[in-house]
């Protein structure tokens, strides 16, 4: 049904809170990238206007942090654009600051704790290979 694929690997010794918020900060980043994932407004029986939701599934999944570099890594090295939390973006409180704390960080020595992606299905299946179905 889709020739492309959404998928998030959060690192897998994160607290349940981090996960939640991780999964909504790298999701707002997909729906900012692509527009197009983001359907019509849900309305209720009674006619109650809802927020328009994806259209397309999201996987969730897990890696230890080595292998979270590697897909970090593997994203960059086939040029496509991910979503990115550091682990040090949870002592921020806004954008500005988030941004600010990030750029202080190269691939190399990023403590990644959640990544997205959106790509041909054959792609996101290399990138995330070794991660694990989020349990």
């Amino acid at each position: 049904m889709f020739d492309t694929k959404i998928a998030i690997v959060l690192r897998n010794d994160l607290q349940s809170w981090q996960k939640l918020n991780v999964t909504a900060f790298l999701t707002s980043g997909i729906a900012g990238q692509y527009p197009e994932v983001i359907g019509e407004s849900y309305r209720d029986r009674a006619g109650n206007v809802y927020n328009a939701l994806s259209i397309q599934p999201i996987i969730v999944l897990s890696a230890n942090q080595d292998n979270i570099a590697t897909i970090h890594r593997r994203s960059l090295e086939r040029g496509v654009t991910s979503s990115l939390f550091i682990e040090e973006m949870f002592s921020t409180g806004h954008d500005e600051a988030n941004r600010a704390v990030f750029s202080q960080f190269s691939p190399e020595d990023a403590k990644v704790v959640g990544i997205a992606v959106r790509a041909e299905k054959k792609i996101v299946d290399k990138i995330t290979k070794g991660a694990t179905m989020h349990a």
